[in-house]
């Protein structure tokens, strides 16, 4: 009767099967529901089936799904789905860039990229002046040939940095040439490039830009960037070129960013030189903004007790405990003075096991160490203590913005945080509140403002007054309260 039955059963799955055929969900539920019956029913009766009849088995089911499985799910329909769980809120300005990038991520499963041959240099400069340039010395197909890119832009928290993780999750597996990379981060590798270009190519010189964009290409034609900005005139010299061989090369690009391309780079020196990398941005990507009014990381969160303050003896006992507990493990001890390589430089890890670190302000914050040197930190940490910051003025504004560069590299690399500090984390860069700079409070304050940063962030602080300093000092204090949440203590170091 079981056979029976289940012979009904499969014949009432075809049949709801080809009714609901327009709905591609239904049809999976329904034919997983049939399976785990099967599967059930196998297993009732394995005493009395042959091994034969189980792999016959197998094989049906294995068809069944395949015939029935739907193909993977797109940016829209994984939008819709995290909404549903209640993982995401629904933002209809979310939706609407989401639409632009199902159609971009429709046009790449069907992108065929250039071939892109191999570089032949030619060391002699007299064989360079009296020989036709290389074809395919600046790309191999024209520019107007190639998809059009994405640009993003828009405040900190609107969901810049989700949508394009979400467009890049989707992407096929089978697709291997891809890379998603903080923007900061890959500048680092290209300048890592460049200057190994130089030396590969010697007295001999050349053109140092062209390899390294066909070996970028070569390695990935979807690039997603994250937190473009351009604050460096060596990065702003580079990136011109950069693009237009990247371009040419086939590459794709999608980024976010907390900028228009016209207010990249704005007052930086020799700005009218990186004009022409900001036609090309307008010209060869879609530019649109998330015009949301949402700073998602400001929602109220439960937050976990991972700042500290005052600077109290409990509190640096607790903050010591909690260190103790995480490397407590006898195989991986607590090392000090552990030395990390980066950039040819060596940088002392006061204390550290494998995993997790432990610095005092003045050892992470009053070095002159850049922003390599934090991502190289946070890469090989993923738990790491920041113990004594101080309350700080105009006279440690060097400190504030390392410790700003900091929070950048420890957001980026999902590092756990735990700080013990002078004054509670919002207050940290807050000055006399006598100060006597009504213009700059009044700028501060219309910005966190239009961050949609609450009143008891909004602080007189004379340290930062360019927009770009204005822009990271936001940034920096919404990451922070995001940082401090319960959320991210239970997420952050895992990987």
């Amino acid at each position: 009767m079981r056979l029976v039955s289940l012979r009904s059963l499969e014949s009432l799955a075809q049949r709801r099967l080809s009714t609901l055929s327009h709905n591609r969900a239904a049809v999976r539920s329904v034919v997983l529901r049939s399976i785990l019956h099967r599967k059930r029913l196998n297993s009732s009766l394995a005493a009395q089936q042959s091994t034969d009849r189980e792999q016959r088995d197998e094989r049906e089911d294995a068809v069944l799904v395949a015939n029935y499985t739907p193909r993977s799910q797109g940016e829209l329909e994984r939008y819709h789905g995290l909404v549903q769980t209640g993982v995401l809120r629904y933002d209809e300005h979310q939706e609407r860039i989401i639409g632009k990038l199902q159609r971009l991520h429709d046009e790449v499963v069907k992108y065929n990229p250039p071939h892109i041959p191999a570089h032949t240099p030619r060391p002699s400069l007299i064989s360079r002046l009296f020989s036709r340039s290389d074809p395919t010395e600046h790309g191999t197909i024209p520019r107007d040939q190639v998809l059009r890119g994405l640009y993003l832009f828009g405040d900190v928290g609107t969901g810049k940095t989700m949508l394009m993780d979400l467009f890049y999750e989707t992407l096929p597996k089978s697709m291997k040439r891809k890379r998603r990379v903080h923007f900061h981060a890959f500048m680092i590798d290209v300048h890592k490039r460049v200057h190994a270009m130089k030396m590969k190519l010697g007295a001999h010189g050349g053109d140092v830009i062209a390899p390294v964009a066909r070996d970028l290409a070569n390695e990935a034609y979807i690039l997603c960037f994250d937190e473009f900005q351009v604050t460096d005139i060596a990065d702003a010299m580079i990136l011109r070129q950069l693009f237009e061989r990247l371009l040419s090369h086939g590459v794709v690009c999608v980024i976010t960013s907390n900028r228009h391309p016209d207010e990249l780079y704005k007052n930086g020196i020799q700005r009218s030189s990186f004009i022409p990398c900001i036609e090309l941005l307008k010209t060869h990507f879609e530019v649109t903004d998330l015009d949301s009014g949402t700073d998602y990381r400001r929602i109220p969160r439960t937050l976990s007790h991972v700042y500290y303050d005052p600077l109290t003896p409990e509190n640096t006992a607790e903050v010591n405990k909690i260190f103790a507990a995480l490397t407590s493990d006898p195989s991986d001890s607590v090392q000090r003075n552990r030395k990390l390589l980066t950039w040819g430089r060596t940088i002392l890890i006061p204390e550290s096991t494998s995993t997790v670190a432990k610095f005092r302000f003045d050892q992470l914050c009053g070095m002159p160490l850049s922003a390599a040197d934090y991502l190289e930190i946070t890469k090989q940490f993923k738990t790491i203590f920041i113990l004594d910051v101080p309350k700080m003025g105009l006279s440690q504004k060097d400190q504030a913005r390392r410790f700003i560069t900091f929070v950048d590299a420890c957001y980026e690399s999902k590092t756990k945080i735990f700080i013990t500090s002078e004054v509670p984390i919002a207050d940290i860069f807050s000055d006399d509140p006598n100060s006597t700079n009504v213009n700059v409070i009044d700028q501060m304050r219309q910005l966190m403002d239009d961050l949609s940063l609450p009143s008891d962030m909004v602080i007189s602080s004379s340290m930062f007054t360019g927009d770009e300093e204005l822009f990271a000092f936001a940034r920096c204090c919404s990451r922070l309260v995001q940082m401090g949440s319960k959320e991210w203590a239970e997420t952050a170091g895992a990987s």
